[in-house]
């Protein structure tokens, strides 16, 4: 870590100063950058060369996951530093109190350890003030440094992290919890993405907050659905009457708080002629904290029947020892060809498909090709893909799914 020569010791707080430092705390809890913005905070009101935040240690690599404020090198980013767990006097302490290095052992002690020796000193971080926090997901390290030249850690400096930690300790659980629901909401957004299944987030008045690849591409083709504005929209009058008097269902029906969740499929009509796009509406149950308008209340969700499934190769060939060529004809197939069309399409004779063909068969002990489509797509080939594209601006909300279909009064 780089040095911060701009420390001094700690002021006392105004009533205002005070809530300013605290809600900077709490606005952590939305993001890396903000939390580092939290410690900075805390860097500066204690006079201190770094404040950092231990989120990791591995004790087979000596190093730590560390959020650190003071060092320029990575500027609010979460990193990896050396670190010795083995070494360091300041692990296993007493969860959620407050502890100075004079409460753990004498200056002269300190300064012949190897940890401050190897990590501590070539950083000026003579004195530490911290205090392990009892999170959720773990304990998180809490570390304040001045160098060797400023004075310690007073008692008013200790009552006052003392009073700053419940608060820290809350803003990170929080933190956590948010994170969590967010790489769920990206996993399930994989999914559908993985599935071909367009997804995308409305407002009342059916406007586009959030969409998935699939979606973004079904929509570029504007065949059935397309985007007039930030407006959903499909190709024919008839159908957008039908699909708005679905959506505007589906909004109403998510603030009735002792309705089942509903949900309507429409079928929508192509211009190119194709087999229509199906459509399912659901409301986005309301907690009823939030309200106004521009607020997530309908996901709609489109299968294209004519597009092709993605589907892995590698998860095709592991799951039922084909060769990579019975691999590329078994999904060709998967997808709608017929034999004689797939064997066009790979430059391969019909012998030669056919007795990929019947190898595919012997693996699978399958005996039909219809039999072979469906084991393809009721497989979890097409949930295997490498790298999926994220939903755009954020995770699909995880909606419960519909016990009941409804048919809205015209």
């Amino acid at each position: 870590m780089s040095e911060n020569t701009q420390a001094g010791p700690s002021p006392r707080l105004s009533l205002d100063e005070y809530d300013r430092i605290v809600g900077k705390i709490y606005s952590g809890a939305l993001h890396t950058e903000h939390l580092h913005a939290a410690l900075e905070e805390l860097r500066v009101l204690f006079g201190a060369n770094f404040a950092s935040l231990i989120l990791h240690v591995s004790e087979a690599e000596d190093v730590a996951l560390m959020l650190v404020a003071g060092s320029h090198q990575v500027e609010g980013r979460v990193a990896l530093f050396k670190y010795f767990p083995g070494d360091t006097p300041l692990a296993r302490l007493p969860v959620d109190r407050v502890f100075c290095i004079e409460d753990l052992m004498s200056m002269a002690e300190w300064e012949s350890s190897r940890y401050y020796r190897e990590y501590a000193r070539p950083s000026d971080a003579y004195h530490v003030m911290g205090a392990d926090l009892a999170t959720q997901s773990g304990v998180i390290g809490l570390r304040i440094s001045r160098g060797h030249g400023q004075p310690a850690f007073s008692e008013q400096d200790r009552a006052l992290c003392a009073r700053l930690l419940p608060h820290l300790r809350c803003s990170l659980d929080f933190h956590d919890l948010l994170e969590r629901r967010e790489s769920m909401g990206n996993l399930y957004s994989e999914a559908v993405n993985r599935l071909s299944i367009a997804s995308l987030v409305l407002d009342e008045a059916g406007n586009v907050l959030q969409l998935n690849a699939v979606a973004r591409t079904l929509l570029a083709q504007a065949d059935g659905l397309k985007l007039v504005g930030t407006r959903l929209e499909a190709s024919y009058p008839s159908d957008n009457r039908e699909l708005y008097r679905f959506i505007r269902y589906a909004a109403e029906s998510r603030d009735r708080q002792t309705a089942q969740a509903v949900s309507g499929a429409i079928s929508v009509a192509r211009p190119s002629g194709q087999v229509s796009l199906g459509v399912v509406i659901e409301p986005i149950r309301s907690s009823g904290w939030v309200e106004g308008r521009g607020q997530p209340v309908v996901m709609v969700y489109v299968r294209d029947a004519v597009g092709d499934v993605q589907m892995s190769s590698k998860v095709a060939q592991e799951l039922f020892a084909f060769t990579p060529a019975e691999t590329t004809l078994a999904l060709e197939l998967a997808n709608g060809l017929s034999l004689e069309e797939t064997a066009e399409k790979l430059g391969i004779t019909r012998n030669t498909a056919r007795a990929h063909l019947r190898s595919i068969f012997a693996k699978t002990g399958i005996k039909r090709q219809a039999e072979l489509v469906r084991v393809m797509l009721n497989s979890v080939v097409s949930l295997g893909l490498g790298e999926v594209a994220p939903l755009e601006q954020g995770p699909v909300p995880v909606v419960i799914q519909p016990e009941q279909r409804f048919t809205p009064e015209a």
